[in-house]
């Protein structure tokens, strides 16, 4: 499970999303996240199927490698479908005891998935095609006006990036372990989910020492080059829009449109 989590990991492409400005990038996957909550019918999410299927398309980042993150959340989806099942009041369409299934759970869970899924998809598509540099970048750029109320905008991308670096390290450091403690005759693979848990338990002690060391040598890198900040620090490429941002925003808008259209006239 531990090596199927994508997330943070850069995907080198030549495509026009990887193309894009990272402020294009992160304000559209905003954009996109906040539409999946805009409605309960499931006609208007065979548009953002659509929507998403052709961003995929166009970053050249493989399907089934944006499909393998989501077996790390399949526990926490199973969990989310489950309990809205069970626990949602309504109409009742089968009960056992204190367990009912409602018309009303079964909508919710659905809708729970579908969601949960495509926020999962779009969002890690976004760390695919956008380095850590560029994404420090944008979000800086983007928080920039944040500066004048002093909110420390540089130090928070930084750490943003610096998290978002360290997650594919971590895990290689993981899997380097497990390797590791499997030559020596430690099981990760057999039993149910719990011994599964349970059998990742000696996995932490070497993994933070190894996450505490490798933060110490980042912090000692930092101030050998005199890293104070972003108080007057300058960039040797700055951030620029080009004409495919601008495309990039024009399809943009036109499928918020074709969501809002379609939620309107659309019966289920």
């Amino acid at each position: 499970m531990i090596r199927d989590i994508t997330i943070g990991q850069y995907y080198p492409r030549d495509s026009f999303i990887h193309k894009l400005d990272p402020r294009t990038k992160i304000i559209g996957t905003f954009i996109y996240i906040i539409s999946l909550f805009f409605f309960r019918k499931f006609i208007p999410y065979l548009v953002v199927f659509g929507f998403l299927g052709l961003v995929i398309k166009t970053s050249e980042v493989p399907l089934k490698h944006i499909l393998k993150g989501l077996k790390s959340i399949m526990f926490l989806l199973i969990f989310a479908v489950v309990f809205n099942i069970f626990l949602t009041p309504g109409d009742i369409l089968w009960k056992w005891g204190f367990l009912k299934v409602t018309r009303q759970g079964l909508e919710t869970a659905g809708f729970m998935a579908i969601r949960l899924v495509l926020l999962i998809m779009g969002s890690s598509l976004m760390t695919f095609t956008t380095t850590p540099n560029h994404l420090t970048d944008g979000l800086e750029k983007i928080m920039n006006p944040l500066k004048k109320i002093k909110v420390p905008v540089h130090e928070i991308s930084m750490m943003m990036s610096i998290a978002l670096r360290f997650i594919p390290i971590l895990l290689e450091e993981t899997d380097k372990i497990m390797k590791a403690q499997m030559a020596r005759g430690a099981d990760f693979e057999s039993g149910n989910l719990i011994k599964k848990a349970k059998s990742l338990v000696p996995l932490l002690v070497p993994l933070f020492v190894s996450a505490f060391r490798r933060a110490n040598d980042l912090a000692m890198a930092m101030e050998a080059r005199c890293y104070h900040g972003g108080e007057g620090r300058t960039k040797m490429k700055p951030l620029q829009y080009h004409k495919q941002d601008g495309i990039a925003y024009v399809i943009l808008f036109g499928y918020l449109a074709v969501l809002v259209i379609v939620k309107l006239i659309s019966p289920f």
